[in-house]
């Protein structure tokens, strides 16, 4: 777990679009959907900002098909921290502690990507002592995926941009810097870190920087040259796959598309956007239950003090405190006629997301139209 980072050099051809996604999850039909959306051809570059695996349904899928898209597509598969856990358990680099093990299949099970390889290889992973034999069978068995996956650069460094999953301290002799801080860099953003290069980075759900309102769209820092793009693909229930499309010319515009595969409906009422909310993010999400209901429940966040209804479904113990999931009182603003992706309908209100940003609708929703795939702006910057 000492290593120092992998680098890989490369230029960016002018004329070809570069897509960059992050934090995949094993999510291979949002991937494809984003990919689909986003109109991606031979002609495109696509640079995926880590955490191909773990933690979604299909991760050797995932795997497998970045694979098939490397053999047709210029694609840059660079490796995550979950990426990395994974390789450091293939190649022996690292010996876990049977708690953590335990507690790693306890809860990821079958959407762990060792479980996967080892079901593809024939061998039931259960145990810290059947380490050894999954990677006897995965070396013998699956030799490409292996090799596809301990080969996987930390970092990609062209003139104008430098991709790293979880973010760096600066942008020379990062062959020096300690691998795994690179990829477990959590909370980049108030680092304070400016770049020339901008730095394009995953690992930290964008939602959970702003504490007033939940946005899964991709953040820049056009000052400091940061652009954040994990959307909490697989993680939150109204997270997204996004893919940032890199400028075409110097100090360009940017644009996304992004993909939750939640149904869609038409907003039929104006609602004007609230003067103040908050966004109760993973870390800060301790409550206070005031009043338990089938639907909703009265709590009070104890960081903010703030009162809110949250969804009853939302709330759990942990060491005998109360928690939520990711939580909000925000009212989007809009218009008759909004497609608004739906993530839970109430018979007062609806939990909806517009331009990538969650809050509560109190207007009447039409008929459902197809599922909104995705989600494209162009404009000078994007922030959320």
């Amino acid at each position: 777990m000492d290593r120092t980072a992998s680098v890989k050099k490369a230029e960016l051809p002018p004329g070809r679009r570069v897509l960059a996604i992050s934090d995949i999850h094993g999510n291979l039909t949002f991937l494809k959907a984003l990919l689909t959306a986003a109109g991606y051809t031979h002609e495109d570059i696509l640079v995926l900002v880590g955490d191909l695996v773990e933690k979604g349904p299909a991760s050797l899928a995932v795997l497998r098909y970045v694979m098939e898209l490397s053999q047709t597509h210029t694609v840059y598969a660079l490796r995550g921290n979950c990426d990395n856990l994974v390789t450091e358990l293939l190649r022996k680099e690292w010996e876990p502690a049977p708690q953590f093990f335990h507690h790693y299949l306890a809860t990821w099970k079958e959407h762990s990507l060792l479980v996967q390889l080892g079901q593809a290889a024939g061998f039931p992973l259960q145990t810290p002592e059947d380490l050894p034999e999954l990677r006897r069978r995965v070396r013998a068995r699956l030799a490409p995926e292996y090799e596809f996956l301990t080969q996987m650069p930390d970092i990609l460094i062209t003139p104008d941009y430098l991709f790293v999953h979880g973010g760096v301290p600066r942008e020379d002799h990062l062959e020096d810097l300690a691998a795994h801080r690179c990829l477990k860099n959590d909370n980049f953003l108030p680092q304070g870190y400016a770049f020339r290069r901008w730095c394009v980075v995953g690992h930290w759900p964008v939602t959970l920087y702003d504490p007033q309102i939940p946005s899964a769209a991709p953040l820049l820092e056009h000052n400091r040259h940061i652009a954040s793009i994990d959307g909490g693909c697989v993680l939150k229930a109204d997270g997204q796959l996004n893919a940032l499309v890199l400028p075409a010319a110097p100090a360009g515009p940017f644009s996304w598309y992004s993909y939750d595969g939640l149904p869609a409906a038409r907003a039929l009422d104006a609602q004007a956007e609230n003067a103040d909310s908050v966004n109760i993010r993973w870390g800060r999400s301790q409550v206070e239950l005031l009043e338990e209901g089938p639907l909703l429940s009265r709590c009070r966040h104890l960081e903010t003090g703030r009162e809110l209804d949250i969804l009853t479904e939302y709330l759990y113990t942990k060491e005998d405190l109360l928690f939520c999931e990711d939580s909000t009182d925000y009212r989007p603003p809009v218009e008759p006629g909004d497609p608004l992706s739906i993530v839970r309908r109430l018979p007062d209100r609806a939990l909806v997301k517009r331009n990538g940003v969650t809050g509560w609708y109190f207007g009447r929703l039409g008929e459902d139209v197809p599922p909104k795939t995705f989600f494209c702006e162009k404009s000078p910057g994007i922030s959320a």
